[in-house]
């Protein structure tokens, strides 16, 4: 399907009302439907957590607004591909047709994916990463990268930001020396790295056991909601957040997305392609509104366990600047792709709408 029949697609959608619109709308009915499609996919998200019970009601929800043409069939973290790499080989050979996980996890396989979701001291706001995604043609340079390896860019989908959760106080940047941290690695890592840290990479499920052992000294993850799920308050005391107002400086706005194999994108009707990217479009908003609100809930538990709450300063967020505007570079400069994603995102930063980032603050630094 054309991405410009795509977009007149979503532009009518969100003219007729939104998600109402689109989920009230008459099934989708053709010879196709008859005969139904089935997908596997599979999700980063861990059995149990609220990430993964919002997944699966969505995923649950699909046969039927889709009048049977779609079913698709939900799996937790490590269910079929065993770890992401694994994950990412299992949808290009058609094992699943369909994964749902933070894009900067491909960031050694695509560098172009550590600027598809947030990175330190980009760009900090759901609705930016929606207006650059939507509004300024990230969307289909996306889908253009994904499609060299087999993959079709469904869309992102929003969930939150990364905190840190510590066995010891991390009041400042300076406390990063020598600690022993979960990241996710690429970009996020080498800026931790930067201030000292120890970095490690290790999937959620992952995490709790390696704080019980002493094996980490401090993880990054995603936020309250989820952290609580898996138990974080049992096995630290401190909590990490950016400056009020902001809940992280290294991974503001977390994105996750909805990414399948080409071949069985290609076999959907277009009028199933569309519905499958309108749906896609809905779920980030409603994933992302119903954990925020769950955050706000996880946090009373977690202050009732007795967590202290820790945040950073101004003088932490320019050390952290001052880190980061190389590193962006130096990423933008792995390829063609990331190159030219970043340079969607500098001009966007530049723009007086932002003024993220001045001619001062990049002087001396090139694409």
């Amino acid at each position: 399907m054309s991405t410009d029949n795509s977009r007149r697609s979503f532009m009518k959608t969100a003219a007729a009302g939104s998600a109402a619109a689109i989920i009230g709308a008459p099934y989708i009915g053709n010879a196709e439907a008859a005969k139904g499609t089935v997908w596997k996919v599979q999700s980063s998200w861990d059995a149990g957590t609220t990430g993964y019970t919002l997944f699966k009601e969505w995923c649950d929800s699909l046969k039927e607004k889709s009048g049977g043409e779609l079913t698709v069939k939900p799996f937790s973290a490590k269910s079929v591909a065993a770890d992401n790499n694994s994950m990412f080989d299992a949808v290009r050979s058609g094992v699943l047709q369909g994964m749902n996980q933070p894009t900067l996890y491909w960031a050694g396989k695509m560098p172009a994916t550590v600027f598809l979701s947030s990175y330190p001291m980009g760009p900090d706001q759901p609705a930016q990463w929606d207006t650059m995604f939507y509004g300024l043609g990230m969307l289909e340079m996306a889908r253009e990268i994904y499609k060299k390896r087999g993959l079709y860019y469904v869309g992102p989908i929003q969930h939150d930001a990364n905190i840190i959760h510590s066995k010891t106080p991390v009041n400042s940047v300076a406390d990063f020396e020598g600690l022993k941290l979960r990241v996710p690695g690429g970009m996020v890592a080498e800026v931790f790295q930067a201030f000292g840290a120890s970095t490690v990479s290790l999937p959620g499920s992952d995490i709790f056991p390696a704080l019980e052992k002493g094996t980490i000294d401090a993880a990054d993850y995603v936020g309250p909601a989820v952290n609580y799920d898996l138990g974080f308050h049992q096995v630290t005391k401190y909590i990490l957040f950016g400056p009020p107002g902001t809940m992280s400086l290294y991974q503001p706005v977390d994105l996750m997305d909805l990414t399948v194999n080409l071949r069985a994108w290609k076999k959907l009707s277009p009028k199933m392609q569309t519905f499958v990217e309108e749906q896609v479009y809905v779920y980030s908003r409603d994933h992302f509104v119903t954990i925020q609100k769950r955050n706000v809930d996880a946090m009373a538990k977690f202050k009732k366990a007795g967590s202290i709450v820790s945040r950073f300063g101004a003088d932490d967020v320019a050390k952290f600047r001052k880190a980061a505007i190389p590193i962006w570079f130096k990423w933008a400069k792995k390829n063609k792709d990331a190159s030219r994603v970043f340079k969607l995102h500098l001009d966007y930063m530049l723009n007086e709408t932002m003024g993220y980032v001045t001619p001062a603050d990049i002087k001396g630094y090139s694409l």
